[in-house]
């Protein structure tokens, strides 16, 4: 347990004072939650003393309580950068019906809803932590007392007020503990047996003259997907107006693309209200329009500007797709680097090397037909997988490589359907990333009246390319797509890689400000402004074991700060120092400082 951290509820006595000591005697930092502030601070010392070790905090709360819970998390979430076990244990059994602040039965508050609470607020860095190091847990204790509601539970009551027994509320509490224990097991499964069916996606979808398509990306900012329908594939087309909508992606709307068949005639409505399906003679389901969610519109944009840039691509047989998903199947990483090497020589098959393992895969099929040699990593590999069901239908695959941690993408081309899959390299407030790359950053001085001019010009047309657009209003090339870029880091503009072509698409109906969205955090910004002002010197970057050791001189106002960063083979940072007065106080608990940013920026550079 060495290196991991736990939350431990109910920490200060029984089951979870037990739990807390041994994990803390296994070597792990242990955080203890607590109602009384005497009663959790003489725990902590007591298991620091009986495990030789400091590593034992405490945070208080009441967990019967939503936001004591909401501000337990808070607080942990701002102290710590990884959770490898959350240990929901708090729990209590009350004679007497009492209501909560909230409104809330207090057994069944306390016993299951704090768990189920506390579990989704902590859920996102339980997975960071799972795809950073391999693994992370949340230990629901539950009771054989579960075993007492043998009527199960009474829904239609849930505040039991017309009934209450002690014991028999325990034991409904307890059952529900069972329940939702059963149901994450399941989407476990799933995840692990199926994956692309466990992921939330909310989709953008645009008419446009040529086409309908959907867009999509995954709650973890990891993923993007766009599905294109030519006008070939539907047998009707009514008139139609070009325009971009959004709806949520809910388990009706899955249900209903679950009924379409050859054989069977389906009919898509789409118009600004949202979007309809309907399947032979069933009834017609409609999702209405949402906001696109903040949490991944960063994201999003910096996917699509991702496209824009200076790429390799070349072509992969469906064998070769197909032989890939199979190394992956075979063989499961436990340890770094877990990247995915592209070796790409002129005038020979691709090769792929697969690290830890150095296994090298030819692809015979596939000859790179590009002018100079490659080698670029990825990582992330796994959502390959997300291809393989696409592998019997598709006619050929294009990759787009921007470089060694850089975003990629995967076309698929099914005919009158094609499938874009984009690799993001980094997951939500995946920090240990940070400072890698800026895709939201200006690259083209083109006046305010000229990006008007080409943007209104694409407008006419809904989509073109570059060539066109230059000759039609006399500009040069690198002007269009400077000013285009900037409609694309905006939300209005997407560049579509299979043709080619740039394309009208507006996010939202007010544009987007890409200076609001173009840094994580204040930190990131700071660091920007540093290197391009200069002010980051005598950068110094050597192997160090497995990774990489950068240090750096950096200026800040009055003061100088040399730190000290550790990249380990996966790209992580994985340890780093800097004098500062904020790393003094948060060491990396809240991410980097700006000056260990910096130190990255100026390195890549």
């Amino acid at each position: 347990m060495e290196g991991k951290v736990v939350l431990v509820t109910g920490a200060t006595n029984g089951i979870g004072k037990q739990a807390a000591t041994e994990i803390a005697k296994a070597g792990a930092t242990v955080v203890l939650v607590g109602r009384s502030a005497e009663k959790t601070e003489a725990t902590v010392k007591e298991i620091q003393a009986v495990c030789g070790h400091s590593r034992v905090d405490s945070i208080l709360a009441d967990l019967s309580v939503m936001s004591e819970i909401r501000r337990l998390a808070e607080t942990f979430l701002a102290r710590y950068d990884r959770l490898d076990v959350l240990l929901n244990n708090a729990g209590a059994i009350y004679e007497e019906r009492k209501l909560t602040v909230d409104g809330y039965e207090m057994t069944m508050a306390l016993n299951h809803l704090s768990y189920f609470l506390l579990t989704n607020l902590l859920l996102e860095r339980l997975k960071q932590t799972a795809q950073t190091y391999g693994e992370a847990r949340v230990i629901n204790v539950s009771s054989g007392a579960h075993a007492v509601a043998r009527k199960g539970i009474a829904f239609e009551d849930i505040h039991a007020t017309k009934a209450y027994s002690a014991m028999g509320r325990y034991g409904e509490s307890k059952l529900m503990n069972v329940y939702w224990e059963a149901q994450n097991r399941y989407r476990q499964y799933v995840w692990k047996n199926n994956p692309e069916l466990s992921w939330v996606l909310d989709p953008v979808i645009t008419v446009h003259p040529d086409g309908l398509f959907f867009e999509c990306f995954s709650k973890d900012e990891s993923t993007y997907g766009k599905l294109t329908c030519n006008y070939e594939v539907f047998r009707q087309i009514e008139t139609f107006r070009c325009g971009t909508t959004n709806v949520d992606y809910s388990t009706k709307l899955y249900n209903e693309f679950q009924k379409i068949r050859t054989y069977k005639e389906t009919e898509l409505k789409v118009d600004p209200s949202g979007f309809e399906v309907q399947t032979a003679e069933d009834e017609a389901w409609k999702e209405v329009k949402i906001d696109l969610p903040d949490t991944w519109v960063r994201g999003f944009l910096q996917v699509s500007s991702a496209m824009t840039m200076p790429a390799v691509r070349f072509d992969l047989h469906p064998t070769d797709v197909y032989n890939i998903c199979l190394k992956l199947r075979r063989h499961k990483e436990t340890e770094g680097p877990r990247s995915l090497r592209w070796m790409l020589t002129p005038g020979e098959p691709i090769r792929l090397v697969f690290e830890p393992w150095n296994l090298t895969l030819v692809c015979p099929r596939s000859i790179f037909k590009g002018s100079k040699n490659h080698d670029i990593r990825l990582w992330g590999r796994r959502r390959l997988l997300m291809l393989e069901r696409l592998i019997p239908v598709a006619q050929g695959f294009t990759v787009t490589l921007l470089g060694s941690g850089m975003p990629s993408f995967f076309e698929a081309h099914l005919g009158d359907m094609s499938f874009t899959l984009g690799l993001s390299g980094w997951t939500a407030n995946d920090w240990s990333r940070a400072g890698n790359f800026d895709l939201l950053a200006p690259r083209a001085e083109v006046d305010t009246l000229t990006k008007q001019r080409v943007f209104d010009a694409l407008r006419d047309n809904w989509l073109e390319d570059t060539g066109s657009l230059a000759q039609r209003l006399d500009l040069d090339r690198d002007i269009v797509a400077g000013a285009l870029s900037a409609y694309v880091q905006a939300g209005r503009v997407i560049y579509d890689l299979s043709k080619q072509v740039w394309r009208v698409r507006e996010l939202t109906r007010d544009p987007l400000a890409p200076e609001a969205l173009r840094f994580a955090n204040p930190r990131e910004e700071a660091a920007a402004k540093m290197v391009e002002a200069g002010l980051v010197s005598e950068t110094n970057v050597e192997p160090a074991g497995k990774g990489t050791k950068i240090t750096a001189l950096v200026q800040d106002k009055k003061r100088s700060h040399r730190p000290e960063l550790h990249i380990d083979g996966d790209e992580r940072l994985v340890k780093a120092v800097c004098d500062c007065s904020f790393h003094q106080a948060n060491q990396l608990r809240q991410g980097p400082c700006e000056h260990i940013l910096a130190a990255r920026m100026a390195a890549k550079r």
